[in-house]
């Protein structure tokens, strides 16, 4: 889905692509990709194998060589991807309270109230 200036945010097509690829029921092609976003052929193929590759060297998506092509499958979902991005902006601010006060302070009541929620459940070590 693009916004009114025909562009997507930035990392909506990865979270697309990475949905796409966890719902499908075997690992898929870029132009199997392409074609499960964009069935009129508007989403260019280069920029798919352009994200995939992003997403790859993410750890977020695997990849396997199927004759010329690869194929590719999810290794996280797109709460996981979101999440992992967040992770990666806050790695790089060393004020992480004031950032973390600001984005409480732009949360809806049921999102601030979910993340107390969350805050108060004891996490479970893996």
């Amino acid at each position: 889905m693009n916004t009114a200036s025909g562009r997507r945010r930035p990392g909506q097509l990865e979270t697309e692509i990475v949905t796409v690829l966890a719902s499908a029921t075997a690992p898929m092609t870029p132009g199997e990709v392409r074609d499960a976003l964009d069935p009129t052929g508007a989403l260019s193929y280069s920029t798919v194998v352009t994200t995939l590759t992003r997403l790859h060297e993410k750890e977020a998506v695997a990849r396997h060589r199927d004759g010329r092509a690869f194929r590719y499958g999810a290794l996280a979902d797109p709460a996981g991807l979101v999440a992992d991005r967040m992770s990666r902006l806050m790695a790089v601010e060393p004020d992480r309270a004031s950032v973390l006060r600001r984005f409480v302070s732009t949360l809806d009541e049921d999102d601030e109230r979910l993340l107390r929620e969350l805050l108060a459940t004891p996490t479970e070590e893996p």
